[in-house]
């Protein structure tokens, strides 16, 4: 067991059962009007059920106007709001967790468009380098309106029964841009020196100590370094937790980044765990108050280690949390292995800046637990067997919803271990974490006593003659070979018979056909084994699925590696040195020097088989890249929804 991370801790005045904080990260399951819907209520209730010490809900508004930072927004900008407020207090309550609300202002990180015709508002009129909308400077008037709307929302949360707030003065929010010299250019009250640009914080912090009292703990999230030229570092950033704990904030929890710097505040799986540890390191050995810090964690053991190496006293475990409410507790039970931990793949917040509600790869309940939950479970598989049709990501998230249902599902998987497409996607760079996940899926299948069959593909006819009550096709789909003339050549190959290493290439010069996902993670693992390679993609640029910040440094990598990418170009033949390629946009051929060529352009349902097991039985359901090509996420939806209710 983990020495101090289940310690009791303090902030303030407030007890806190052990050292885990769940920090804010916005999830829009709100109500449209910024109620605590019962869906959030059941999410934030599932992380205190399973150990976390302190919940910081998500960026709550305090602003109706121009502070909307993202759709159904949890609220605290009006009376209305508290009732509901109070439902979620209690609820996490119940497990002796405590919650506190992160207000929130965007200022100029935040689109027009969600505005309703207000302006972005600023300290000063500089834009967003990624919104990219001109903010409006804020009149003195609307700063010290801001700073009552602020209290008002601490006064809020205090009476629905929170247990304290987070102001938030990092990731290059309003306050944040206040603070940074990088965002506010102002020459009067508000601007420049320390003194000045620490005002606007200053008066909020005030203005809430004056309204609520002093028992109330205020943490306030700052970043230890904004990670762009001219923003705020960590010198200034020490003076400024040095500052607030001289006003008698509560608790200082460390950051970093800001939208020009977002790979610095969600990291992709490239970025170590910890990588930024000294930011809070430095800070806590200089104030007296607790430091909470964010720092990638993924495996409990880290967090242990920061506490530990005083780096921190409470360890923000943030994403881990969106993959497994059951974190905590599986970690105080010593059973890492068990842990679902985040992969860094980001396809929660590539959902969020689409307008939707945040969504996990490897979590299909997440945002749906009132709805897919211990007591809305049907357990009425009376012992039935089904047969399911490969052990990949879908098939093994499809057999553990099953047994759960008490089904007996059989798994059938014609290769020799458990993970279809995992134990593909595990082998480019940076990728160990969808190892860790094959190995707790498969753990799951294995204390769920579901019997697998391996090197065992399933055949339509023996499972109609058996007594199975239905079939879930998992099987996957088939690589999509396009018409090119050369393509039986021994040089041309397939994107998993690369990913499977059952061809070796080195010192080659090789054509990658398709930007997507897998066709740059395998051009990438292609350049790792010493071969020059070139992406050729159809469309106008690579990685379209892919969040900006993963695609963007697995660029970076490709130019330090040599890999050269190719759009709006598709291969119309290979020959034994050189490829034919052809403009989607101009028709225009050229020739590039190549002497290997690997297919990965997709993959398409192999609807032949699949009619044959709907044949072999009248209960039949198709998952995954069976029934749609799609992402590990989409497998792992359709396998937890179709069969709950199978």
């Amino acid at each position: 067991m983990q020495r101090k991370l289940f310690q009791e801790g303090k902030i303030g005045n407030l007890n806190l059962k052990n050292r885990v904080v769940m920090p804010a990260m916005g999830t829009g399951f709100a109500s449209a009007n910024g109620e605590a819907s019962e869906g959030i209520i059941k999410y934030y209730e599932e992380r205190a059920r399973g150990g976390c010490g302190l919940i910081i809900t998500e960026i709550t508004r305090i602003d109706d106007e121009s502070g909307v930072g993202m759709t159904c927004q949890l609220r605290a900008t009006d009376a209305y709001q508290i009732q509901r407020l109070a439902y979620l207090a209690d609820a996490v309550h119940q497990y002796d967790t405590k919650i506190f609300a992160q207000l929130h202002h965007p200022g100029r990180q935040t689109p027009s468009r969600l505005l309703k015709g207000h302006p972005l508002l600023a300290p000063s009129p500089i834009p967003c380098g990624v919104v990219k909308e001109m903010p409006k400077e804020m009149t003195i008037e609307e700063i010290q309106g801001m700073v009552k709307k602020f209290v008002k929302g601490a006064y809020i949360a205090k009476t629905a029964g929170l247990d304290g707030v987070e102001i938030h003065a990092a990731h290059g929010y309003l306050i944040s841009q206040f603070l940074s010299p990088y965002t506010n250019k102002r020459t009067d009250q508000y601007g420049g020196d320390f003194t000045n640009r620490v005002r606007f914080l200053t008066e909020i912090i005030l203005g809430i100590r004056y309204t609520i009292g002093q028992d109330f703990p205020i943490c306030v999230r700052i970043n230890g370094n904004d990670f762009v030229a001219g923003g705020l570092e960590i010198a200034e950033q020490v003076q400024l937790a040095q500052y607030l704990e001289s006003i008698g904030v509560a608790a200082i929890n460390v950051s970093c980044g800001m939208y020009e710097s977002g790979w610095s505040i969600i990291e992709p799986a490239a970025i170590p765990e910890a990588w930024k540890k000294d930011l809070a390191k430095t800070i806590k050995a200089n104030v007296s108050i607790p430091v909470i810090a964010v720092n990638n964690i993924k495996h409990p053991e880290i967090a242990e280690k920061l506490l530990e190496t005083d780096v921190c006293d409470f360890v923000g475990i943030g994403r881990c949390h969106l993959t497994d409410p059951e974190y905590v507790n599986k970690a105080k039970a010593n059973d890492t292995e068990a842990i679902r931990k985040c992969i860094g793949c980001l396809y929660c917040f590539k959902v969020a800046n689409e307008g939707k509600q945040i969504a996990c790869t490897i979590n299909p309940r997440l945002g749906r637990e009132f709805i897919y939950n211990e007591d809305t479970i049907k357990r009425n598989g009376d012992g039935r067997k089904v047969a399911v049709i490969g052990g990949g990501p879908g098939g093994m998230q499809a057999a553990i919803t099953l047994a759960k249902r008490n089904f007996k599902p059989i798994i059938f998987e014609k290769q020799d271990k458990l993970g279809g497409t995992l134990n593909l996607g595990d082998q480019p760079p940076h990728k160990e974490l969808m190892t860790e996940f094959c190995q707790t899926l498969v753990r799951e299948v294995k204390d769920l006593d579901i019997e697998v069959k391996l090197n065992t593909e399933a055949n339509p006819a023996d499972l109609k003659s058996e007594d199975y009550y239905g079939i879930v096709v998992a099987i996957g789909g088939q690589p999509m070979v396009p018409p090119i003339e050369g393509i039986d050549s021994d040089n041309v190959h397939l994107f998993d018979a690369v990913l499977r290493h059952q061809v070796e290439l080195k010192d080659k010069n090789i054509i990658v056909l398709g930007g997507g996902e897998t066709g740059l993670e395998t051009a990438e693992l292609l350049a790792d084994q010493g071969n020059k390679v070139t992406v050729v993609e159809m469309l106008g640029e690579v990685g379209q699925d892919m969040y900006p910040s993963v695609i963007g440094m697995m660029k970076k990598r490709f130019g330090e590696k040599g890999v050269d990418i190719i759009t709006n170009y598709k291969v119309v033949k290979m020959d034994s040195d050189e490829v034919l390629i052809r403009s989607t946009i101009t028709e225009q051929d050229k020739t590039m020097a190549a002497d290997t060529l690997v297919i990965a352009s997709g993959v398409r349902p192999d609807k032949n088989l699949i009619s044959q097991f709907k044949e072999a039985n009248d209960h039949v359901i198709v998952i995954g890249d069976a029934y749609k090509p799609g992402n590990i996420a989409k497998a792992l939806k359709e396998a937890n929804d179709k069969c709950f209710v199978f």
